[in-house]
């Protein structure tokens, strides 16, 4: 990407899907609206598919806690579930 662009809010509404072909092409890093002197949005392009993946990889990681003395690896009832009877909804 080569750099950042400032608009104003008029001017942007002038040439708006010519930035959008740029960023969307890459050529810019971000694009700056403001208006009246006041920054009111940023435009960037969207990560690639591949770093978003890579994102979403661990996003969870900490977020649930297991308390002590809960086996996970325990039977959850004693009764056999429908399913191993051929049956899916009841």
């Amino acid at each position: 990407m080569s750099h950042s662009m400032t608009l104003g809010a008029t001017e942007f509404k002038a040439k708006c899907l010519e930035i959008l072909d740029r960023i969307n092409r890459r050529e810019l890093e971000r694009v700056i609206i403001a208006k009246r002197g006041i920054v009111v949005a940023v435009l960037f392009p969207p990560a690639a598919e591949a770093e978003a993946v890579k994102g979403l990889h661990g996003f969870l990681r900490g977020s649930v806690v297991v308390p002590p003395g809960v086996d996970l690896t325990a039977p959850v009832s004693e009764e056999a579930f429908a399913a191993e009877q051929g049956e899916i909804h009841r």
